[in-house]
């Protein structure tokens, strides 16, 4: 029978292919990073192409390195960056337009005409979502109406849209499944996630028709198989979701008042509210946890737009690192006595700001300052972000009060990060084993489909703690640092007007 497990993670500056046992042990890791295309100040592209290319070359390299065929896979999950979108032919299956990153801010516009149009009560009552050019809704009607002919092709049923696991699903199954699961269809903003549906007073309102949109299914269940010749044999296609979800599912946060962040690109605090879903009153998402057996679970989501990415600003930008593992060196040997705050505003301000046009600041430099500073303001600046986060979850949801925060993501590796985010935090932060868990959500999703694992409850018991780290008293220290970096938030929007 077949034993392995597959999970395609497409990230957004690399594609990886995952392959797990039984156990949902790693067994190997093939990755391929590919270009990011910056149009103009604030647009962020992909070419579909490349997505497609890296999946493709992944899952053929890790294959490879297993020593494994693909009729021994069982199943396959996806995950994906989430709200990235992609318009693309239906006959052709050629996307008619580069992907629009979910960084991507040029539909601030538009998103502003819609606020002032009052829309935006509408908007968070039915989806949970604020208006903000993050989500893939506004994306879609960007690119129906600037690629000449577009929308007249769309509302003829020519083209088609996706998050990128839509896309990637299509090419998979050759055209013969359009679909997505309720996680991305969450970050549409024109999705109903108390009806579970597409909503057509918000399509309409947006500029979304109906022809274009995948349907929606379960996170784990049948998605088709792939066609024979792109792995050697056909593979069950058995679970997607986004990606920020997938971690929930990997950090096994079944139940209601369970927390997880995922540092990557930028990072993303998700916290179980169970299955009725709660109207944030602090600018946070309300967006689907995930989707088992038609019964949706919910979860508080706060987005923070530049977590590892200001590590990666250091190394490209300003080119005072050559490896992101030097952070951690630099922010032991920084100069306790200079209080520098980065806020990392490089695309506007994610929850609970949603400021889209607040750009980064660098502040309390003085003529002594050097790299040891930014770069430990540049990795405080993450849990500085996080605690905003967290301080209106509690807020929204009460019950979230004595939440241990469990991580995962490439910066989790700093135990000097961690230690921050505990101390600044007040609270415990869990490493797990696994830090690959949002491969591993998407697996889990597929393998339960698949009939290869137990059910939520029973994978939950198996996670397992690599190590926690236990605030440390900090006196008057953490709420003068927190007053710093307020003020210091309080610099970067007011001067921008």
């Amino acid at each position: 029978m077949p034993s392995f497990i597959l999970a395609i993670d497409q990230g957004t500056t690399s594609t990886r292919a995952i392959l797990f046992n039984e156990a949902l042990d790693v067994v190997a890791i093939a990755q391929k990073e590919f270009p990011q295309h910056f149009p103009q100040p604030g647009w962020v592209e992909h070419d579909p192409e490349d997505l497609w290319a890296t999946t493709v070359a992944t899952v053929n390299e890790v294959l490879a390195r297993a020593n494994t065929r693909a009729s021994q896979v069982a199943a396959l999950g996806i995950t994906n960056q989430r709200e990235t979108t992609v318009v693309w032919n239906r006959k052709t299956g050629r996307a008619i337009h580069n992907a629009i990153v979910w960084q991507d801010r040029r539909t601030a516009e538009r998103c502003a005409r819609l606020k002032a149009d009052g829309i935006e009560p509408l908007v968070s009552e039915r989806t949970g979502l604020i208006v903000d050019s993050y989500f893939s809704g506004t994306k879609i009607a960007w690119i129906l109406d600037k690629v000449d002919g577009a929308r007249a092709a769309a509302e003829r049923g020519e083209l088609a849209f996706g998050t990128v696991d839509s896309f990637l699903l299509w090419r998979l199954t050759n055209g013969k499944v359009h679909a997505t699961d309720a996680t991305n269809a969450s970050r549409s903003m024109i999705y109903d996630i108390g009806k579970g549906a597409f909503d057509p007073e918000l399509m309409k309102i947006v500029g979304v028709p109906e022809a274009v949109l995948p349907e929606v299914k379960d996170s784990s269940g049948d998605f088709g198989t792939t066609e024979a010749h792109l792995f050697g044999a056909p593979i069950r296609i058995c679970g997607i979701a986004g990606d920020q979800q997938a971690a929930v599912v990997g950090q096994a946060c079944f139940e209601p008042g369970m927390m997880k962040v995922t540092y990557g690109t930028g990072a993303f605090a998700l916290l179980n509210i169970g299955d009725s879903p709660v109207l944030s009153q602090n600018r946070l998402l309300t967006t689907v946890a995930y989707q088992l057996n038609g019964k949706r679970t919910y979860a508080l989501e706060g987005a923070i737009f530049v977590a590892g990415a200001a590590v990666q600003w250091l190394r490209d930008g300003l080119g005072i690192i050559k490896h992101a593992s030097e952070t951690q060196g630099l922010a032991e040997a920084a100069d306790p006595n200079q209080p520098v705050y980065l806020v990392p505003a490089f695309v506007g301000l994610g929850a609970p700001y949603w400021d889209a046009d607040a750009r980064g600041t660098l502040t309390g430099i003085t003529r002594g300052t050097g790299r040891a500073e930014i770069a430990r303001a540049a990795l405080e600046s993450v849990g500085y972000q996080t605690n905003d986060l967290t301080e209106a979850m509690r807020a929204d949801w009460p019950e979230a009060r004595e939440t241990v925060l469990r991580v995962d993501g490439g910066m989790v590796a700093s135990n000097w990060a961690m230690q921050f985010l505990a101390d600044i935090l007040g609270a415990p932060v869990d490493r797990p084993v696994i830090t690959e868990t949002t491969a591993l959500g998407a697996a889990y999703l597929a393998a339960y489909a698949a009939g290869v694992c137990p059910p939520p409850e029973e994978f939950g018991r198996a996670w397992k703690l690599d190590r926690r780290f236990e605030p440390r008293k900090m006196d008057g220290d953490r709420e003068k640092k927190l007053a710093g970096w307020r003020d210091a938030v309080q610099r970067t929007r007011s001067s921008t007007g």
